[in-house]
C-alpha cells in the first residue's frame, strides 16, 4: 500500500524524520517495500516567466520565447498555443531530464533558432494528463526557485507490504496508530461530523444477511460533480491513481485513507431502491473497469428494480456510476463477509482496492462515521443537501475478550516487558485492558484470537531485536537421530547425484497444461492459478528439468546435465521421485575423438543404475523392461524392475516430439526413479556388522553361448547367475557379436568357494548347471 509522508503526518503528529519511519515500520512488521520522492526528478526544473513572445521566422505555429529562469533571459522555441508574454510556468534547463520520455535537454537549434531549454506541460513533468499548453502558474510565483519544492512535490511516497492479518493497516490511519504505539509521535483525533440531513433517506435494504450483515446509505442533492481540488487530486496522483471526478475520488481517498470503501450511485440512473441481495444465476453486469461478469447465486450484488449495479464489496457497476452532469447520489458504506468477499472474487478473477480490504474484514464499527466524514467532503467539495440516513441491517459487532498474563511476554515470545508497559503498549493500540487483566481488541482487529496474539502485539511494538538470542537447552549424550529414512534417503541420492557430476535443478510443482499433457496430464489443476504457465500439478519432473534446459540451451550451454528430487502428484498421492535430464553434447568435438558425441539410453541407465545403488536398491536383482511409456522414444527407453510389478526407475530417450514440444532438439535422455518404490533395508541395529573378507580366492570362469534372437544379455545373466546360488556370487556379460543371423553373448561367472576350495569335479557340476540354465532360454554353448 502506498501513501505520502505527509499524508502520514494527517494522523500522526510527529517529529520523526523519514528514515526515523521507515525503521520504525519494518520493525512493528509494516515491511517497507520502496521509497520514492516525485521532487527529486524536478530538482532541475525551475519557475520561469516569460518576458517576450515572438512569431517564428520559419513556422507559424512556433514561438521564439525570452524567458526569465531567475539567472537573466534565455532564448526558448515554445509550440504551446497558450505561451505569452508574461506567463509564469516551469522551466527546463539544458541538461534537466523530462520524466515522461526521458529525454535530455540540450541547447540545439530548432527551424534555423538556438533553443535553450523548454517550457514544461503537465504530461512531460507526469503532474498529469493535459498536453494542450504549458504548464500556468500564479503570477506572483517566485521566478528562479526550483518548482518541486515551491508545490510542495519534495513528498516522499512509501510503499509498504501489508500481510493478509493486518487489515487495520489497509489504511493510512491505522499505520499511523502502529506508528504512534511504536513511540514515533501521537495519533491525532479523527473528527467524524454526522451531516445532519433532512427527510428520509434512501431507499435501502439487505436482503442477504451472511452476505451483507449491515447496508447503511445516506443521500446529497443538488451536487455539482467536477474536478476534485488540487490537494485531493495531488493525494491521489502521487499514490498512482488517476483523478477521475471529485465524487469518485473521495471514495477512493477514504479507502486509502481510513480503510474503509464506500460507493456513490447517480441516484437519476436508478430504478427504485437499492437492496443487496444473492444474484440470480446468469446474471450479468458492466463493472467499471468496462468488463461485463456473469454471476451465479453464491455471489452478493447491489441492485435496483431493474438491474445489478454493483458486485458487492469488490466493484460498482458501470449503469449507476455518476458522472459531470450528476445531481443527486446516495453513498452507500456496508458491510460485506469476507469469506463471501473472497469467493467471488477468486470465481471471477476480479480485485480491487475494495476486495482487498473487505476479504481482510473492515471494521464493522466504522459504518456511521465512515459515512458521515463522506457524506461532510462531498458537501464541502461539491455542495448539495444532506438526506437522512438509512440503516439496514445490523454490523457484527460482537466483542472478544481474552484473559491475559503478562508473564506470557517472557515464557512465549522470549522478552521481558514490565506489566504497565504492555498494558500501555495494548491501550495505544486500541485495545481495552481491565484491571484483571481481561483484554478485549477493537472492533478493526479481527485477527486477534488469543492470548498469544496478544503477546506478538506487545513483542514487535517492543521490538523484536530487543529479544536476547538464548540457546536452546541441549540434553547430555548423544543426540537422537531426528531424520526420517525417507529424508535419508533423499540425502543419499541427492549426494550421490551431485558426485556424478549432475547439477541439482529446483523448478515449480506447477506447469502449464501443455507441458503436462505429453506426460499424461495433470490429476490436479488450479481453479484461480496465478498464470496459466502455474496451473497443473506436475505429473512427473521432467517438464520443469526440461523448460530448465531449454533456458539453458538459449544462453550457449553444451552440456546439460540436471537432476532434481521432488514430488509428483499423481490421482492416488504425492510421490517422492529423482528426475534427470542429460541434454547437450556428452563429449565435446576433439582432434583424438573427431565429432561431438550426444547422449544414448545407455548413459541414462548407467546414471540410474548408480543412483540406485546410492539409495541401497538390489541392483543385481533388476530387470530391465521395454519400453517406459508415451513420453519415451520407443526402442530406445525402458524400466528397471524389482519382478514384473515394481517398477524402480524409467530411463532412456525422449521421445522427439516430447523434446520438440520444450524448444529442444532430439537425443535428451532421462531418467525417474521413484523413490518410494525403493524397498527399505532391514534394521539390523545400530552397529554395522564387522567387515570379513572371504578366506579364499574368486574362481572366474568365461561361457560363450549362441543365442536366438529376441533373448536380452540381461536375462541370460540372470539365468546364469541363478544356476547355482550358493557357489555363483555374480555373473555378466562381457562380450556380444552377432554373424550369419547368429549372436554370441561371452558371460563371465564368478564363484566363491566357502570352506575349502573346489575340485574339479564342482566346477564341472557347476558349468553343467550353468549351461542347463542358459539353454532353457535357448541357448547353447558355443564350441
Amino acid at each position: 500500500m502506498k501513501f505520502t509522508l505527509s499524508w502520514l503526518k494527517d494522523h500522526l503528529d510527529t517529529s520523526a524524520s523519514l528514515d526515523e519511519i521507515l525503521v520504525g515500520l519494518t520493525r512493528i512488521g509494516l515491511e517497507v517495500e520502496g521509497v520514492e520522492n516525485p521532487g527529486e526528478k524536478l530538482a532541475a526544473f525551475r519557475i520561469a516567466k516569460v518576458l517576450t513572445a515572438e512569431r517564428h521566422p520559419q513556422a507559424d505555429k512556433l514561438q521564439v520565447l525570452s524567458v526569465d529562469a531567475g539567472d537573466g533571459p534565455l532564448q526558448v522555441v515554445c509550440g504551446a498555443p497558450n505561451a505569452r508574454a508574461g506567463l509564469v510556468g516551469v522551466f527546463g534547463m539544458p541538461g534537466a531530464t523530462v520524466p515522461a520520455n526521458g529525454m535530455v535537454l540540450k541547447v540545439a537549434s530548432i527551424r534555423g533558432v538556438e533553443s535553450n531549454g523548454m517550457m514544461c506541460s503537465t504530461r512531460e513533468l507526469e503532474l498529469g494528463d493535459d498536453h494542450d499548453g504549458i504548464i500556468e502558474l500564479a503570477a506572483d510565483a517566485p521566478v528562479g526557485d526550483v518548482y518541486a519544492e515551491w508545490a510542495g512535490l519534495n513528498d516522499p511516497v512509501i510503499d509498504v507490504s501489508i500481510t493478509p492479518n493486518r487489515q487495520d493497516c489497509m489504511g493510512v490511519r491505522g499505520i499511523a496508530r502502529d506508528l504512534a504505539a511504536a513511540g514515533l509521535g501521537s495519533l491525532k483525533p479523527l473528527t467524524a461530523e454526522p451531516a445532519g440531513g433532512e427527510g428520509p433517506g434512501p431507499d435501502v435494504r439487505t436482503d442477504d444477511p451472511a452476505g451483507c450483515p449491515a447496508f447503511f446509505a445516506q443521500g446529497v442533492n443538488g451536487v455539482s460533480n467536477g474536478a476534485s481540488p488540487k490537494w485531493l487530486a495531488k493525494r491521489l496522483r502521487a499514490i498512482g491513481q488517476k483523478p477521475i471526478s471529485a465524487l469518485v475520488d473521495i471514495t477512493n481517498y477514504i479507502t486509502v485513507d481510513l480503510g474503509r470503501p464506500l460507493h456513490v450511485y447517480d441516484k437519476a440512473k436508478l430504478s427504485g431502491g437499492l437492496v443487496a441481495r444473492k444474484a440470480k444465476a446468469g446474471e450479468t453486469v458492466l463493472a467499471l473497469n468496462g468488463k461485463t461478469y456473469t454471476l451465479d447465486e453464491t455471489m452478493t450484488v447491489i441492485a435496483d428494480d431493474a438491474h445489478v449495479h454493483d458486485i458487492g464489496g469488490i466493484m460498482g457497476g458501470e449503469e449507476s456510476g455518476v458522472s459531470d452532469t450528476t445531481t443527486d447520489v446516495v453513498i452507500e458504506c456496508a458491510y460485506f463477509d469476507p469469506e463471501h468477499i473472497a469467493r467471488t472474487g477468486q470465481k471471477l478473477m476480479l480485485t480491487s482496492d475494495a476486495r482487498q480490504r473487505f476479504e481482510r474484514g473492515v471494521d464493522p464499527a466504522f459504518l456511521d462515521d465512515g459515512l458521515a466524514i463522506a457524506t461532510r467532503l462531498v458537501l464541502d467539495l461539491r455542495g448539495g443537501q444532506p438526506t437522512g440516513i438509512t440503516r439496514a441491517g445490523e454490523p457484527p459487532l460482537g466483542t472478544r475478550s481474552y484473559a491475559y498474563d503478562p508473564a506470557r511476554a517472557e515464557t512465549l515470545g522470549g522478552l521481558a516487558v514490565a506489566p504497565e508497559r504492555q498494558r500501555a503498549i495494548l491501550t495505544s493500540l486500541g485495545f481495552t485492558v481491565s484491571d484483571d487483566w481481561q483484554v478485549t481488541p477493537p472492533t478493526w482487529r479481527r485477527d486477534i484470537d488469543g492470548p498469544a496474539d496478544l503477546v506478538e502485539e506487545v513483542i514487535r511494538i517492543e521490538g523484536i531485536d530487543n529479544i536476547p538470542s538464548v540457546p536452546l537447552p541441549r540434553a547430555p549424550g548423544v543426540a537422537t537421530p531426528t531424520a526420517t529414512p525417507e529424508q535419508k534417503l533423499e540425502r543419499r541420492v541427492r549426494r550421490a547425484a551431485a558426485a556424478r557430476g549432475l547439477d541439482e535443478a529446483v523448478t515449480w510443482s506447477f506447469i502449464s497444461e501443455a507441458e503436462a499433457a505429453p506426460f499424461g496430464g495433470g490429476a490436479f489443476t488450479l481453479a484461480n492459478p496465478i498464470s496459466e504457465d502455474l496451473k497443473v500439478m506436475r505429473p512427473s519432473l521432467l517438464p520443469g528439468l526440461l523448460s530448465a534446459a531449454a533456458r539453458n540451451v538459449r544462453r550457449g550451454a553444451g552440456t546439460i546435465r540436471l537432476f532434481e528430487i521432488g514430488r509428483r502428484y499423481l490421482a492416488d498421492k504425492e510421490r517422492p521421485t529423482l528426475g534427470l535430464i542429460l541434454a547437450g553434447d556428452r563429449r565435446a568435438r576433439h582432434w583424438q575423438t573427431g565429432k561431438a558425441q550426444g547422449f544414448d539410453a545407455f548413459d541414462a541407465k548407467t546414471e540410474a543404475l548408480a543412483l540406485l545403488a546410492a539409495a541401497g536398491a538390489p541392483v543385481d536383482n533388476l530387470q530391465v523392461f521395454g519400453e517406459a511409456g508415451d513420453a519415451w522414444h520407443p526402442g530406445q527407453s525402458g524400466t528397471l524392475r524389482l519382478g514384473p510389478k515394481t517398477v524402480l526407475a524409467a530411463f532412456g530417450i525422449l521421445h522427439p516430439n516430447v523434446t520438440r514440444a520444450f524448444d529442444l532438439d532430439a537425443g535428451v535422455a532421462a531418467v525417474e526413479l521413484y523413490l518410494d518404490a525403493i524397498p527399505g533395508k532391514r534394521s539390523a541395529g545400530f552397529m554395522r556388522p564387522a567387515y570379513t573378507p572371504p578366506a579364499l580366492q574368486a574362481v572366474r570362469r568365461d561361457f560363450a553361448f549362441l543365442v536366438p534372437g529376441g533373448v536380452a544379455a540381461d536375462a541370460l545373466a540372470r539365468a546364469v547367475k541363478g544356476a547355482d546360488k550358493a557357489a555363483i556370487v555374480s555373473a555378466r556379460v562381457f562380450d556380444v557379436f552377432s554373424k550369419d543371423g547368429e549372436t554370441s553373448m561371452a558371460v563371465e561367472v564368478v564363484l566363491q568357494p566357502g570352506d575349502k576350495a573346489f575340485v574339479e569335479a564342482e566346477l564341472k557340476a557347476i558349468a553343467d548347471k550353468v549351461v542347463a540354465a542358459a539353454a532353457k532360454l535357448g541357448a547353447s554353448l558355443r564350441g
